[in-house]
């Protein structure tokens, strides 16, 4: 089935500002079984909030590369922070921009109110992501390809009066897909692909954190 050709997962969350902060959690609820994903610290009590993961069914195990820039802000770096610090994925691209504040709306009257910042929000591991932002682990920067040839490098086939390969057919190239010019056009989605596709042929080095530990333990 098409569900069984999947051996990866790109999670795209460049230029993402971000949005809900429940849709962060629920996308990081999708691929751990259980943890800490986020949670906030203020100036007081009330400020502090915790957020950890329950899935049911049980999370997807399929390697994953979240791709990060400097539009990636707020919700965006919840979920690549979460999926770093649990292992759960490898984060490639540049820093990420760093808004990691709460904010809140007190009314003042029926058409006004002040916003203030309240809180901020912290990954697993205790990291602040206020002015901070998500570090990669894999720093790679956006780039273009300009050009889909072979950087110059031939193959026999390529030579005048090669000997002919009597048991198949010569490979047709063949055009590339738009697919295929979209990916030559991004040098860090390219490395995405090219990782998840080593990943699958050695054997993902990406665990889910609770397999992690019944293996420590």
């Amino acid at each position: 089935s098409a569900k069984s050709d999947v051996k990866g997962i790109v999670l795209d969350l460049r230029n993402n500002p971000g949005g809900v902060l429940q849709a962060a959690v629920d996308v990081v609820d999708a691929f751990i079984n259980d943890g800490l994903i986020v949670y906030t610290e203020g100036r007081i009590d009330e400020a502090a909030t915790r957020f950890v993961a329950n899935s049911v069914p049980p999370a997807n195990t399929m390697p994953v590369v979240v791709l990060i820039n400097g539009g990636s802000a707020s919700a965006s770096e919840i979920v690549a922070g979460a999926l770093q610090d649990h292992k759960r994925a490898i984060v490639l691209g540049t820093t990420s921009f760093g808004k990691g504040s709460v904010q809140s709306v007190i009314p003042l009257s029926e058409t006004h109110g002040m916003k203030l910042t309240t809180a901020r929000y912290f990954t697993p591991n205790g990291n602040s992501i206020q002015a901070q932002g998500i570090v990669p682990d894999i720093v790679v920067e956006r780039g273009k390809f300009t050009t889909d040839e072979r950087n110059g490098q031939i193959s026999e086939a390529d030579l005048h009066r090669h000997l002919e390969n009597e048991n198949g057919k010569r490979r047709d190239s063949g055009k590339r897909s738009g697919t295929d010019k979209t990916v030559n056009n991004d040098a860090q989605l390219r490395e995405a692909i090219t990782l998840l596709k080593g990943l699958h042929i050695f054997g993902s080095r990406v665990t889910p954190a609770n397999n992690l530990q019944q293996k420590e333990g």
